[in-house]
């Protein structure tokens, strides 16, 4: 763990360009960053915040292939809305680039021949999968098959994401092709790999021994679990048409792999970045006195704690990630979060919904932080936090002292008295709250730090319910000056403290407050006044609005058509029945019916007892629609009817036919029958 450093690389996992991001990454990477970002800005640190797009993932050719246009056309779609999305949400990075940039094709090849070069790879011809069908090998994504440690029968020929697993595709148990759903052969290919097993005592040393107490355990005990199972050579190049070509001879039709190159696009993003702003990129990646910071999901630990750092042991000159604050994965609703069946929150279609709330989502989302295990996000708990949290605690206090000010001296911060000794408590509280926010940042517990900054304004609160000022206004004028004083500092410091985790709302309240100078963060810990006597502020405006249970409810409805729309597209047709022959079908005698009464079976909930008219006679039929179908519904409902099947006792009642039912899409039963009002009960369907 570096002391003191110089300056901080924060870098964010590159999101793939497969598709817009949703909460789930927002929670898991990127608010996080931007938290510990923000908040070494207003240490006065040196920060570099890379991020930028993963534009050479199987995934995007698979998007292409889906839909039917060229990689480079999905990867421009998604790139926009993506980096619109960080823009929208406050994620403040200092450089967002692209993978498929020239400086980061230039820097991976870079990287690449020097490892070669100095005969850091393992060059072998092994056995890859291949589809005949597509006549192409199958990397990572391009293969789907049982994963071997979890037994998930939907493990990707990369990585199991059930049980976070990192993979080999031959690994896989009964793979298939995810382009023609064929079985896969085996076919030679040659491939470089890097020997992470001559890395096994470096990386045991580095993590094992080096950061077992500073490392979250989630990040270091899957490590740990990884190193213990043994490393392997692992591919640094793949059979592909899409990506960075192998920088070498011999090695046509084959790109970097995904996870070689990628990471390299932070050291290509900071370069980006130091040239535009006139700066030497390579202090920020090779000085010793500064802080490698990795922000990433649960998925990525193996590649950013294991592989990364053994390339950049390999390569020689570059310093290692002080820590990886991986966190794990976020739910929706109970359930994973899943793109393919839009099982999400998209962030774009968020502010459609609620403009101007992003401080909302991200307050939301940082105190249900999943930091140390899965949680699972909510519609109805959103709408408490912003409710019973920001509007009724954080909002509430604000808009009193705001409005009391207006009131009481026209906006104007009114020259304190002599101060009580609850005036010397509460703002000795106030003094002491930077350094324990601080701390918890530090410690990457971002909803500890959340949850102590909301303690800022619970203070302010009790001090005004406590004080009741709008109750001595007319007998005691000049204690409240003081009064409104304290408050008012209290408030100011809260523009600065909410900063890294709500920065519109910080905006709003330094403008609310007339506030042009920023507070910094270290005056808050000192005896300074943080915002002066005889200082105009501005008129109330509310900082947080009450959701109400409608806009809940369309989110829920959202979810719910999802859930249906997959449950319809993926029901599986019934397999044909055996054969039957033109005699077996002559047995069955289908009538044209009328129900002429219903009722529920008593102690039954799917049963209800019909009366039905089938031009032979009137009979009894139980039928197990009653979950779909009210007694009410159903009477003089025109049906088929199989008449000539052998009587049945259900629940005592004699059963003395059957109802012709299907589903649709939706699951819900639906007749089957001649919906024509001159087709006569009794008539014989052929």
């Amino acid at each position: 763990m570096i002391q003191n450093p110089k300056r901080y690389t924060l870098t964010a996992a590159l999101p793939y360009t497969n598709g817009p991001i949703h909460i789930g990454h927002l929670a898991g990477v990127y608010v996080p960053a931007d938290i510990y970002a923000r908040f070494l800005r207003l240490q006065g640190k040196d920060v570099a915040f890379i991020c930028g797009s993963d534009e050479h993932g199987v995934a995007i050719s698979m998007k292409a292939k889906k839909e039917g246009i060229t990689p480079q056309q999905v990867i421009d779609k998604y790139n926009g809305i993506i980096k619109q999305s960080f823009v929208d949400f406050g994620i403040s990075f200092d450089n967002y680039s692209r993978t498929s940039s020239s400086i980061h094709h230039q820097t991976a090849s870079e990287f690449f021949k020097k490892l070669y070069s100095e005969g850091k790879f393992i060059e072998e011809v092994t056995e890859q999968l291949y589809d005949e069908q597509a006549q192409q090998f199958l990397a990572d994504r391009f293969v789907t098959g049982t994963c071997p440690k979890c037994a998930n029968e939907e493990a990707y020929g990369d990585q199991c994401e059930k049980c976070g697993t990192s993979l080999n595709a031959t690994d896989l148990i009964n793979p298939k092709s995810t382009i023609t759903g064929s079985k896969p052969i085996l076919k030679s290919t040659k491939h470089w790999f890097l020997p992470l097993d001559q890395y096994d005592t470096f990386l045991r040393e580095w993590i094992l021994d080096g950061h077992k107490n500073d490392w979250k355990p989630n990040v270091y005990g899957q490590v740990k679990s990884w190193l213990e199972d043994g490393l392997k050579p692992r591919a640094v190049t793949r059979d592909l048409d899409w990506g960075i070509p192998v920088p070498v001879e011999g090695a046509d039709g084959k790109v970097l792999y995904v996870w070689f190159d990628a990471p390299i696009g932070y050291i290509s993003s900071t370069k980006e970045w130091a040239e535009r702003e006139g700066k030497d990129w390579e202090p920020y990646w090779k000085s010793d006195d500064t802080k490698l910071v990795h922000f990433i999901g649960k998925d990525n630990i193996v590649f950013h704690c294991v592989i990364f750092p053994a390339m950049l042991k390999a390569e020689g000159s570059y310093i290692l990630p002080d820590n990886v604050p991986a966190n794990e994965f976020l739910n929706l609703e109970g359930n994973k979060l899943s793109t393919s069946k839009n099982w999400a929150v998209w962030l774009h279609e968020y502010l459609e919904d609620f403009p101007g709330k992003q401080d909302v989502l991200r307050y939301a989302l940082t105190s249900n932080a999943p930091e140390t295990k899965d949680n699972d996000f909510t519609w109805k708990d959103f709408q408490a936090r912003n409710n019973n949290e920001l509007v009724a605690i954080f909002g509430n206090f604000i808009n009193r002292v705001v409005v009391l000010t207006n009131k009481y001296y026209n906006g104007i911060v009114p020259h304190p008295n002599e101060f009580s000794d609850v005036d010397i408590a509460t703002l000795q509280e106030l003094r002491a709250y930077p350094s324990v926010i601080e701390s918890s940042v530090e410690r990457y517990r971002f909803r500890e730090a959340l949850s102590e900054l909301m303690n800022v304004a619970r203070l302010g609160n009790k001090y005004l319910a406590d004080e009741e000022p709008w109750k001595l206004i007319k007998e005691n004028p000049e204690r409240i000056k003081t009064q409104m004083y304290v408050a008012l500092q209290i408030a100011a410091a809260l523009s600065t403290l909410v900063e890294p985790f709500l920065p519109f709302t910080a905006n709003k309240l330094k403008s609310i407050l007339n506030i042009s100078t920023p507070i910094s963060w270290k005056s808050i810990s000192e005896d300074t006044v943080m915002i002066a006597a005889d200082h105009q502020i501005g008129q109330a405006e509310l900082l947080f609005a009450k959701i109400e249970d409608e806009e809940i409810q369309k989110q829920l409805d959202r979810l719910e058509a999802s859930k249906k729309a997959n449950a319809a597209e993926n029901k599986k047709v019934e397999e044909q029945k055996e054969t039957a022959t033109f005699e077996d079908f002559a047995k069955l005698d289908l009538r044209v019916g009328t129900i002429l009464e219903a009722e529920k079976m008593p102690k039954a909930n799917k049963l209800l007892v019909l009366k039905v008219d089938t031009g032979l006679d009137v009979r009894t039929i139980v039928s197990g629609i009653a979950e779909h179908f009210s007694p009410e519904e159903v009477i003089g409902k025109k049906v088929t009817v199989l008449a000539n099947l052998a009587p049945r006792k259900l629940r005592g009642v004699e059963s003395q036919g059957m109802i012709l039912m299907t589903e649709d899409p939706d699951g819900k039963l639906v007749f089957v029958n001649p919906d024509n009002d001159i087709v006569k009960n009794g008539s014989t369907i052929n």
